[in-house]
């Protein structure tokens, strides 16, 4: 699987997001990422105390390197999480761990890194189309918040895309979509994907959604939002998930637009591969292809859902690889 020489191993991998960090190790060349932990970022004071934590478990193994997707934009040393308290120095983190080179890359920038890794029984086509060998590919996905990436191609491999996408402005279509935009719009300023398009955001649907229709304001969380929605016994619960899924479509048909997509796009995080058949269902591929004029070039554009597991510590493993000037997986 992985490269690299002796004296670079163990190496350990990473993937923080607002509510999970998950780690793992490499243990020496050629072997596959093991000994993979979900821990949860509540319990732990910061990345130090969750890392010693995971690598005590381990057996209080100490990696000579470290690359780690994180759900924030890396804007310097210094980083403070979005949807997490966590705020801390790479450097010192670094340091503390007594780590040779420690990456930090978007979480999202991570898995974007993944995918041409990623082989089919660990995706889930929804709808036609075939990929553009070459073409740029993208990525979206809801979690606790909306991560959104790519990859671009440059003189015959891919570079990714880091960025906010997921804060971009959510684009309504039907008549109750520009309803519910507007009734947050008035609450909020602006209205973000993100805002609606993940896990706190799908309950912020459901409470717009029950204020523009004049019913009140329910107070579920967004597990009970979705089995009441795939069990269709409750009516709100059910057109919440369904508005969820149209407007991810929209969104996701967006990003395959501004990126030029032909090469695909990915559906990530942790919301969407729990749907399972719902979501092929769905009206997301039908919006993903609503756009007009381009109607005909997105149907074209194939989209699938990930539903390998921790494809982002593949995507860390990459991104460790390209800093210490070795040759990606194949």
């Amino acid at each position: 699987m992985f490269s690299g020489h002796a004296e670079s191993h163990p190496r350990l991998v990473g993937d923080i997001g607002g509510t999970h960090a998950r780690f793992g190790l490499i243990t020496a060349p050629g072997a596959a990422i093991s000994q993979i932990v979900t821990l949860r970022c509540a319990e732990h004071a910061g990345p130090l105390e969750a890392i010693r934590s995971y690598l005590a478990a381990q057996g209080g193994i100490q990696p000579r390197h470290a690359a780690i997707g994180i759900a924030n934009p890396i804007t310097g040393d210094e980083l403070r999480l979005t949807n997490n308290p966590w705020q801390f120095s790479i450097r010192a983190l670094r340091e503390a761990l007594g780590l040779g080179e420690l990456v930090f890359v978007n979480d999202f920038t991570a898995l974007a890194l993944s995918l041409p890794h990623l082989d089919a029984a660990g995706l889930q086509q929804i709808g036609p189309g075939q990929a553009l060998r070459g073409a740029a590919i993208g990525v979206i996905g809801p979690g606790t918040g909306l991560g959104v990436s790519g990859l671009v191609p440059v003189k015959g491999q891919y570079a990714p895309i880091g960025g906010e996408g997921g804060h971009v402005s959510l684009a309504p279509y039907t008549d109750e979509e520009f309803a519910v935009t507007a009734a947050l719009l008035r609450e909020y300023g602006h209205v973000s994907a993100e805002r609606v398009l993940s896990g706190p955001g799908l309950l912020t649907l459901h409470r717009a959604l029950a204020r523009v229709r004049g019913l009140a304001e329910p107070q579920l969380d967004g597990a009970t939002i979705t089995r009441q929605a795939l069990d269709n016994s409750d009516v709100l619960c059910a057109d919440t998930l369904a508005m969820f899924c149209a407007l991810l479509g929209s969104t996701a048909g967006n990003l395959a637009l501004t990126l030029g997509a032909q090469g695909g796009v990915f559906i990530g995080g942790g919301i969407v591969p729990q749907l399972g058949d719902y979501f092929a269902r769905s009206a997301f591929r039908a919006r993903f292809e609503a756009k007009g004029r381009f109607a005909t070039y997105l149907a074209a554009i194939p989209t699938w859902v990930i539903t390998a597991g921790n494809p982002a510590l593949t995507g860390a493993a990459v991104a460790l690889q390209q800093a210490l000037n070795e040759n990606p997986p194949t």
